[in-house]
């Protein structure tokens, strides 16, 4: 147990009352996030013993070594918290979306005098009206186009009236996608009118918009205006295009999400349909992880949580499988979250139903069409790892670190920080360090410096299960002595190449082990030590194009940004300042003689 931690003295200092708890490894990484109405009674249950847990509950329990808990207002606080922990830390025995997507809307700016119709990625209350979520960005912004032809409403950010008359009409008002407003070229009641129309068309008003299209199509071809008919022949065919895909379903005006599963061995996949206006506008399918004993209410309930704490609409009705435990409770949470009532709801038969058997079916074609690809993908990153612990006989190598160094001639010296967990990269772990102490190509005392700093930082909170270095015995032997000095017990290997710096192998305990080319360890292996490579090169080449804006003026003592500046502006050229006398310099607005002096002495004695 963690030092001053005595579990029996911290169960009976656990309030009755509604909260978040963490549970925690030895290594401090939290493996796992709940939320409690009573946080003594739900915690103190983990420590008991009892016969109806399953598996991956028992399995944890033994990994706990202490638990922390924040303490909520009420029940509801505590699942937007346990929500929000969750996305954060992304708990070892949590189950959790392996999808992070975001839909796109289609936005209309009602709240302005001329309205813009816009691509939104977020659903915000400003007044405007949403449309959506869809399912594809591309159908948005075709979309967006065709209303441009359709209707001429404007997609720029000028403000308007205020800005009417300011500048000229853009290239839109002259392919005749824009009225233009912003000249005055429409009144404002006449925009109006084109808005109400769009918004109609929008809402599902498409017979109208392709009759009148179709009549002034026969209109321009009876005139013998044959180009303008085929441009309203081709805004047909691109209205029937847009809307032909939405199948009407017998639900109503009403907006719900279907939701079904399927599972076959250790793998789960929720699909979700997404029905709008009555209409089934698309449906996505999300990969669930960690998922091996939970119940079909288990995860469904952890995906409404967590798909719905991440997506902007919330829909009017819930269609789901299984029946969500904590009904209540999550409706309470979605209504707060769409601002207005929602109903989770598990029909047993009727139209709804079948919806729900629509999504199921989906779910199992997905799963078996991607049940290879996933096997693959866990083979190269969660496979590689596990062969990577037992190769090098270690608990875990969950979490590698992987340090290198890059330095050209000596200048700059940087150092890259790349993590992997469970096979894959997460970039919002690296960290990247400029060199402090150590001048010249020295890669030891660079990376004796870079350790000390990683491991030293206090806002690095988690460990790593095994450190890999770019590198062989002697990079290895410089991290084991720093972690020795800091009272340290990780895992060390060194990442070893050939002579034509291509992977070879590992270096641990003073041997190198080799592994097939052709096996998932050299592959995971060979990607995290590219990574390492290409991460440090990164950063030097970015300090390298900030030198090469540098002026030698700045290796001056005295001479900040400001006189720098003033300089310049006087003698336009940097040989002219060379040249000047100390009297000349002084004429600058801003250099003291002490400056002048320095200058003037800077450059004498380079010439020198």
């Amino acid at each position: 147990m963690k030092k001053g931690f005595v579990l029996k003295e911290e169960l009976q200092k656990l309030p009755d009352c509604p909260g978040v708890y963490l549970m925690h490894a030895k290594t401090d990484e939290i493996i796992y996030v709940g939320k409690a109405i009573n946080l003594k009674r739900r915690v103190s249950s983990y420590f008991r013993k009892m016969n109806n847990r399953s598996p991956k509950i028992e399995k944890m329990i033994t990994l706990i070594d202490y638990f922390e808990y924040i303490v909520t207002d009420s029940e509801l606080e505590a699942l937007v918290l346990e929500n929000n922990l969750i996305k954060e830390h992304h708990p070892k025995y949590n189950t959790m979306l392996k999808d992070d997507k975001s839909y796109p809307f289609m936005k209309v700016t009602i709240q302005e005098d001329f309205p813009r119709v816009l691509f939104a990625r977020q659903m915000k209350r400003d007044g405007a009206k949403y449309f959506g979520p869809y399912t594809s960005a591309a159908a948005v912004k075709d979309t967006i186009e065709l209303i441009q032809k359709l209707y001429g409403i404007r997609t720029c950010n000028k403000s308007l009236p205020k800005e009417i008359g300011v500048g000229r009409p853009c290239l839109y008002h002259q392919m005749k996608q824009c009225a233009a407003p912003c000249q005055g070229y429409i009144s404002k009641e006449d925009y109006k009118k084109r808005v109400e129309q769009l918004l109609g068309f929008l809402n599902g008003d498409y017979k109208k918009v392709i009759a009148d299209l179709e009549k002034k199509m026969k209109e321009k071809a009876a005139e013998l205006e044959f180009e303008e008919a085929a441009q309203y022949r081709d805004l047909i065919e691109s209205v029937q295009h847009v809307t032909g895909s939405q199948r009407v379903v017998k639900s109503g005006g009403i907006d719900r999400d279907v939701i079904a599963l399927a599972r076959k061995e250790e793998e789960t996949v929720v699909s979700v349909f997404f029905v709008r206006d009555g209409k089934l506008l698309g449906r996505e399918h999300f990969h669930v992880e960690r998922a091996v004993a939970d119940s079909g209410s288990q995860i469904l309930t952890t995906f409404i949580k967590q798909y719905y704490n991440g997506t902007p609409f919330v829909p009017n009705e819930l269609l789901t499988e299984f029946p969500i435990e904590e009904q209540e409770l999550l409706e309470e949470w979605l209504g707060v979250r769409r601002g207005g009532r929602v109903h989770i709801i598990t029909p047993q038969k009727g139209e709804k139903h079948k919806l729900v058997d629509l999504a199921r079916e989906n779910a199992k074609v997905v799963l078996s069409r991607d049940l290879e690809k996933i096997k693959r993908e866990t083979a190269r990153t969660v496979g590689a790892t596990n062969e990577i612990a037992q190769m090098l006989g270690i608990p875990s190598a969950d979490r590698m670190e992987a340090f290198d160094i890059s330095n050209t001639s000596g200048y700059q010296s940087v150092a890259s920080m790349v993590v992997f967990e469970k096979g894959r990269a997460r970039k919002n772990a690296y960290r990247k360090f400029k060199l402090r102490t150590v001048s010249g190509p020295d890669d030891y005392k660079s990376m004796e410096e870079v350790l000390t700093r990683r491991f030293t930082d206090e806002r690095f909170d988690v460990l790593p299960d095994l450190i890999m270095m770019d590198g062989g015995r002697g990079q290895v032997n410089v991290a084991l002595r720093v972690l020795e000095q800091l009272n340290l017990h990780i895992p060390v290997a060194g990442m070893v190449k050939d002579d034509n710096h291509r992977t070879r192998g590992l270096y641990y305990n003073n041997e190198e082990i080799n592994f097939p080319k052709n096996s998932e360890v050299f592959g995971l292996i060979t990607r995290l030590q590219d990574e390492a490579h290409r991460f440090a090169i990164t950063y030097h080449k970015q300090l390298r194009g900030k030198e090469q804006v540098h002026s030698i003026l700045d290796d001056i003592e005295g001479v900040g940004p400001a006189r720098r500046k003033a300089l310049m502006q006087h003698f336009k050229e940097i040989d002219k300042i060379k040249h000047a006398s100390v009297e000349e310099l002084m004429e600058v607005k801003g250099v003291t003689n002490a400056v002048a002096t320095a200058i003037f002495s800077f450059f004498h004695e380079e010439k020198l």
